[in-house]
């Protein structure tokens, strides 16, 4: 690791100055778990369409788009797609989130804010019934640059 990439030499916070890197075709996945009572993950299967798991969706794809608001240092990105899925197994809730974008950085922030918002609206849906979920696993699985 060379150094933090937001840390000048002189050890205070900047932004990466990206004029001169050309734009390429970015794309993330991120993924997050929300563990729980099998009793949860059952109610939330059993929820009819326009759910709670919809609105973790929405809240996932909402927050990439505003993560350069919500992360002080990133930059501002003409995303062009944003796709979040939400999987409910036995005692488990599994989000995915991919982020697209053509510019000069990468979208891996985008990626991760909407998994993790996704994760934490699963979280503020269902804390009513079960106060042992634990929001885990959040992660950036892939990474690529074309």
């Amino acid at each position: 690791m060379s150094g933090l990439s937001h840390v000048d030499p002189s050890g205070a916070v900047r932004m990466v100055d990206v004029g001169d890197k050309p734009a390429s075709r970015r794309r993330a996945v991120a993924a997050a778990e929300v563990r729980m009572a099998p009793e949860t993950a059952r109610q939330l299967r059993e929820l009819p369409k326009g759910d709670a798991l919809t609105t973790a969706q929405l809240a996932g794809i909402m927050a990439a788009k505003r993560t350069s608001e919500l992360i002080p240092l990133c930059h501002p990105l003409p995303l062009t797609n944003i796709g979040v899925s939400v999987e409910v197994d036995d005692a488990v809730v599994r989000i995915s989130a991919v982020a697209e974008t053509t510019a000069q950085t990468g979208v891996e922030m985008e990626a991760l804010t909407a998994a993790t918002v996704a994760a934490l609206t699963v979280y503020d849906m269902a804390k009513a019934i079960d106060k042992s979920m634990v929001i885990a696993e959040v992660r950036l699985v892939e990474k690529t640059k074309r």
